[in-house]
C-alpha cells in the first residue's frame, strides 16, 4: 500500500511538473497548412503566439487563451495592400472591412498625396473638398496621422508613403511652377522629416495636377533623400498608355540616378492601341534588374481602373486647384480649348475618356447629391440624356459636382491582366479604400477591387486558371512586399515576427464584388490576426482594433534607423 502510494504521488509530480513546464500561449493556431510566406511547399503544423509575436512554429505543445483549429485551411502571413486609399476610410471605419475579411493586414497609402505634412492653407482646402465622408483635421505631419488613426482604433496596420505632390503643395502650392534651388531644399527636408518618422518612401502620381507638374530632376532629388533614408520611389508614372515605355525608362532613371530602389504602382497597358507593349514593358523593367537595379511592380486584378475626370482633361486646365480649374472651365474661350484637346488623340496628356470612350466610362462617386442618381450610368447616357457630347458632359459633371467626379474607365486587356500576375517581381495593391456596405460608403459606389481584388487572385488566377501556385501568389502578396518596402519582422511566418496571420480556404475563397454591384464582401477568410489579436473571427470582424503603424527603415525609433550619406549606404 506504501509502495503504491509513493509511486502515485511520484506520478503526480510528474504531471504538475509537466504541466507547469507545458507552454501557455495566448493564441495557438493548430492544425493548418502553413505557407510561411517564402513561395516554398507548405507543411501542416502550428502556429503560437505569445504578445504580438511569432512564439512557435511547428509542434507546438502547450496551451492558449484562444485556440484557432485551422484543419484543412490555408495559414499565411497577412496580405500586404501595396496600395490603399483607406486614408479617410479608416477614419470613419477602423474595421476597413472590405479589406479585413480578404486577409490583409497593413493598409500602404500615398500615392501621390499623403496626409501630411500639411500647412494652415492645405488644411483649409483639405476641409473644403471633403465628400460624404466629414472629419476634422487635428494632425499636422504624417507622422501625428498615422498615431492619430493609432489611436483612434483600427483592425489593421497602417504605413505611407510621403507623397511628391504632397511636399510641392506644401512649399508652392497648386500652380504649375518650378522650385527655386532655396524651395527645393524644403522640399527635400519634408521628405527627411517624414522618413525620420517612418514613412516608406517617396509616392509620386504624375498624371494628375499638380504632381503633374514636378519635372524628373525634381522626383530625383525627393528621392535621393528618401534613398538615404532607405526608403523607396514608388510611382503612378507619367503614362500608362501611348507613353508607357517612355514613363517606364524615366521610372527607372530616377531609380539609377537616386540610388533608391523603385516600383511601378498598378502596371498596365491603357488603351487598346497600346495592348501590344507589355513584352516591351517587361523587357526594359528585367533590362533594369539586370543591371542590378532593384525594379518592382504591383497591380490590380482587373480590366479597369478608377480615377477621375481630371484624367479626361489636360492638366494646364487644373493648376490652381479645382476651383481654379472649375473657374477657367466655365470661361468659353477656355472651354473650347479643353475640349479640343480631350478629343486629339495626340494630346500631350494622359487622357483615360480617350481610351476608355464615353461607353467605358462609368460614373461612380459624386459629391452634390443632386447628381447622385447619376451612379451607375456611363458618360455616353448621361451625354446622350443630357443631349450633349461626352466630352461637353463631362466638363459640365465637373462643374456642377465640386470635385473631378470619380468613374471607372476600361481600359486593359484581360489576357494581359492574367499574365501579369505571375511575373516574379509583381505584388498586388487594391487602389482603393477599405470600406463596408453601410453609412456614407452606401452614397456612393466604387470599383469591385475594394471588396475583391485579394480574393480574386486567390480564386480566379490561382484556383482556377492556374496562372501561379497558390504558395508563390501568397509570396506576392507576404513577403516580397515586406522585403521592396524594408518592413521588418513582418511578411513571412517565423518566430520572432509579429504575429500577422491570415486563415484561409484555398478551395472557397471567393470574390463576389462586380462592376453592376461592387459593394459585395469576398468570403473564405474565416480569421485574420493582427499584432497576435484576432481582428477576424469566424469570418466577422470582432471588437478588437489591434492595427499599428508601420514604420520604414529611416524612423529614428529603430537603433539603426535614420539616414545615411547616400542610399548605396543600405543593404537593400
Amino acid at each position: 500500500m506504501l509502495r503504491a502510494a509513493l509511486l502515485g504521488t511520484a506520478l503526480c509530480l510528474v504531471s504538475l511538473a509537466a504541466t507547469a513546464a507545458a507552454p501557455v500561449y495566448d493564441l495557438i493556431i493548430r492544425g493548418g497548412e502553413i505557407y510561411d510566406g517564402s513561395g516554398g511547399m507548405p507543411a501542416r503544423s502550428d502556429i503560437a503566439v505569445k504578445g504580438q509575436r511569432i512564439v512557435c512554429v511547428g509542434v507546438c505543445k502547450g496551451t492558449a487563451a484562444r485556440t484557432v483549429d485551422a484543419t484543412g485551411k490555408a495559414v499565411a502571413p497577412g496580405f500586404i495592400n501595396m496600395l490603399s486609399w483607406s486614408n479617410q476610410s479608416l477614419i470613419h471605419d477602423g474595421r476597413g472591412l472590405s479589406v479585413l475579411k480578404q486577409g490583409v493586414t497593413l493598409e500602404v497609402m500615398g500615392e501621390g498625396n499623403s496626409m501630411g505634412p500639411l500647412n494652415p492653407e492645405m488644411k483649409r482646402f483639405a476641409l473644403l473638398r471633403q465628400g460624404d465622408i466629414k472629419y476634422p483635421i487635428s494632425w499636422t505631419s504624417l507622422d501625428e496621422y498615422l498615431r492619430f488613426l493609432e489611436a483612434k482604433g483600427i483592425s489593421v496596420n497602417v504605413a505611407s508613403f510621403i507623397g511628391a505632390e504632397t511636399t510641392r503643395v506644401h512649399v508652392l502650392g497648386e500652380d504649375d511652377v518650378d522650385p527655386t534651388p532655396e524651395q527645393l531644399l524644403q522640399m527635400r527636408n519634408l521628405v527627411v522629416k517624414a522618413m525620420q518618422d517612418g514613412a516608406l518612401g517617396v509616392g509620386s502620381s504624375l498624371i494628375y495636377a499638380p504632381g503633374s507638374y514636378a519635372e524628373t530632376d525634381e522626383l530625383v532629388a525627393l528621392t535621393t533623400e528618401a534613398g538615404r533614408c532607405g526608403g523607396i520611389y514608388i510611382s503612378h508614372m507619367r503614362s500608362e498608355g501611348n507613353r508607357l515605355l517612355e514613363a517606364i525608362d524615366e521610372l527607372i532613371a530616377i531609380s539609377r540616378r537616386s540610388g533608391a530602389p523603385a516600383e511601378i504602382y498598378h502596371l498596365k497597358q491603357s488603351g487598346r492601341q497600346n495592348w501590344g507593349k507589355l513584352d516591351a514593358a517587361i523587357a526594359r523593367i528585367e533590362a533594369a534588374r539586370a543591371e542590378g537595379l532593384r525594379i518592382t511592380a504591383d497591380m490590380y486584378n482587373y480590366p479597369a481602373g478608377s480615377t477621375g475626370l481630371d484624367a479626361a482633361m489636360p492638366t494646364w486646365v487644373q493648376a490652381g486647384g479645382y476651383e481654379a480649374w472649375a473657374q477657367r472651365l466655365k470661361d468659353p474661350a477656355t472651354r473650347a480649348r479643353v475640349l479640343a484637346e480631350m478629343r486629339d488623340a495626340k494630346g500631350n496628356f494622359e487622357n483615360l475618356m480617350l481610351s476608355a470612350g464615353a461607353e467605358g466610362t462609368l460614373l461612380v462617386g459624386f459629391r452634390n447629391p443632386s447628381l447622385k442618381p447619376l451612379t451607375g450610368k456611363t458618360l455616353a447616357q448621361v451625354a446622350e440624356d443630357r443631349g450633349v457630347s461626352a466630352q461637353d458632359a463631362a466638363i459640365d459633371l465637373v462643374i456642377e459636382d465640386g470635385s473631378r467626379v470619380q468613374v471607372i474607365y476600361f481600359l486593359m486587356d484581360e489576357a494581359n491582366v492574367a499574365r501579369q500576375t505571375a511575373l516574379p517581381w509583381m505584388s498586388f495593391g487594391s487602389d482603393a479604400e477599405g470600406r463596408a456596405p453601410e453609412g456614407p460608403f452606401l452614397l456612393s459606389s466604387t470599383h469591385p477591387r475594394a471588396y475583391g481584388n485579394f480574393a480574386r487572385l486567390l480564386a480566379k488566377y490561382v484556383r482556377e486558371e492556374k496562372r501561379l501556385s497558390l504558395a508563390e501568389a501568397i509570396r506576392k502578396l507576404t513577403s516580397l512586399p515586406a522585403h521592396n518596402l524594408g518592413l521588418r519582422d513582418r511578411g513571412m511566418l517565423k518566430v520572432g515576427n509579429y504575429a500577422d496571420v491570415v486563415v484561409f480556404d484555398p478551395t472557397t475563397i471567393q470574390d463576389h464584388a462586380t462592376f453592376e454591384k461592387p459593394q459585395q464582401f469576398a468570403t473564405g477568410v474565416s480569421e485574420v490576426v493582427a499584432n497576435g489579436q484576432l481582428a477576424l473571427e469566424r469570418g466577422e470582424a470582432t471588437t478588437t482594433r489591434p492595427g499599428q503603424v508601420v514604420r520604414g527603415r529611416g524612423w529614428t525609433g529603430w537603433k539603426d534607423g535614420g539616414c545615411r550619406v547616400s542610399a548605396k549606404d543600405w543593404r537593400w
